[in-house]
């Protein structure tokens, strides 16, 4: 079996690779690095099918060292082990590239067991990861280690390997194409800054088609059948999880409406309903909150309601209540309260109920004062009394401030009409 056309047609000069620009452009710092000869122990952090083997490879050549591969998934110390001890022997004679592949993978022994070769500068570290290496990479490597972040590939960048594989295919199997117009559009956008995956759906377009009379024509419609979901990246133990949760509670939050629906159809399509419903309600109290807590109810039936109906039904209830909490008014009021509140009783400040508020009814005979003294507001006028609620050590303590929404300040003015009048 043939390998796949993104392997066929990997590049092996620095100015081939599609995207990368930031990194790999003139006078960028990993470029003047790799020119230089002096290679560093480096971590490539960034999604699937952006160049970071291509780059590992192409460093390799340019600094004429042994390359060996290997991947966190199925690597083991004992690879580790072998590739050691090629070093000082004929067939690394100036010394070893070591590209690790997934390196989240390898467990904290095994990523020791590097640190005493790369240290040295035996072996030349370049591992790659598609998760945050701050937190999934030994501390002790990334102090090593140099990260570089590969970004995704804008779709005219990748246009232009789309390009190159229709003709090196041309050429490989010497027919012709007849490319419909927005073919190379329709595969760059659909597979979402991966350029791997572009040029494998490039292969997959051609050896699909069948050639009549030497020529194969490559549809827009088969275009879009093999890469309409390949944009959707979505790891539910994954960062991008994390990532596209975050970026649908700050756009409720933010009262986006348009880039909250765009995100609950990503959960949606990765078939999410748990962390929507979680995160809906969570940002109903924290920052809807008082400015219109009948929301709080009303969020509550639109998630009932999808819950009960499944998707892809739910989407219709999910959509009703992101758009409501999108738009509605603002305030974290209640959460910034509940939090001072919660900073003061971790820090100690606690302090006795006051006598009054106790569930007591007689005192001791060394009690100063007799009787529990609670004033009942519903005997005075308007239902209101003054007198001290919180400890001794917290009554001056303000832990909510009223918010300036309407609800709110409608709830203060009458406060203040009683209290002060």
């Amino acid at each position: 079996m043939s390998a796949p056309l993104a392997d066929r047609i990997r590049p092996t000069e620095i100015d081939d690779m599609i995207g990368q620009r930031h990194l790999l452009g003139e006078n960028c710092a990993l470029r003047r690095i790799i020119e230089s000869g002096d290679i560093p122990n480096m971590v490539f952090y960034g999604p699937p099918g952006i160049g970071k083997t291509t780059l590992a490879g192409i460093i390799a050549a340019k600094t004429n060292r042994r390359l060996h591969k290997l991947n966190g998934t199925t690597a083991s110390t004992q690879d580790i082990k072998d590739i050691v001890g090629e070093l000082g022997t004929f067939m690394a004679q100036n010394g070893i590239l070591l590209y690790l592949d997934e390196i989240q993978y390898f467990t904290k022994k095994q990523q020791q067991t590097l640190l005493e070769y790369i240290e040295n500068g035996k072996i030349t570290l370049i591992a790659s990861t598609t998760e945050n290496p701050y937190f999934y990479v030994y501390s002790a490597i990334l102090s090593r280690s140099t990260v570089f972040e590969f970004k995704p590939v804008p779709p005219e960048e990748v246009e232009r390997g789309i390009k190159r594989a229709f003709d090196f295919m041309q050429d490989e199997l010497n027919e012709k194409f007849e490319i419909e117009d927005g073919v190379l559009n329709q595969i760059s956008v659909g597979c979402g800054g991966d350029v791997r995956k572009s040029i494998n759906s490039v292969e997959l377009c051609v050896m699909s088609c069948v050639p009549h009379d030497g020529v194969r024509a490559i549809t827009l419609e088969r275009a879009r059948e093999l890469s309409q979901r390949s944009a959707f990246r979505y790891d539910k133990d994954g960062e991008e999880h994390y990532d596209i949760l975050s970026a649908f509670q700050k756009s409720l939050r933010g009262s986006d409406p348009d880039a909250a629906v765009h995100y609950l159809a990503r959960l949606i399509e990765a078939n999410d309903l748990p962390s929507i419903c979680r995160r809906l309600m969570v940002c109903t109290c924290e920052d809807v909150g008082l400015a219109y807590p009948q929301l709080i109810p009303i969020v509550k039936a639109c998630i009932d309601a999808a819950m009960m109906v499944g998707l892809p039904e739910a989407r219709i209830p999910l959509a009703d209540a992101v758009i409501l909490v999108a738009t509605a008014p603002k305030s974290n009021s209640a959460y910034s309260a509940i939090n001072a509140a919660l900073s003061d009783i971790h820090g100690g400040k606690v302090g006795s109920i006051p006598r009054q508020l106790q569930n007591k009814h007689c005192d001791g005979e060394d009690a100063a004062v007799k009787g529990q003294n609670y004033l009942y507001p519903h005997d005075y006028p308007r239902h209101y009394v003054k007198q001290q609620y919180l400890p001794d050590v917290l009554k001056d303590a303000r832990y909510y401030e009223y918010g300036d929404n309407k609800n709110e300040q409608a709830a203060k003015a009458y406060w203040d009409n009683i209290k002060n009048g």
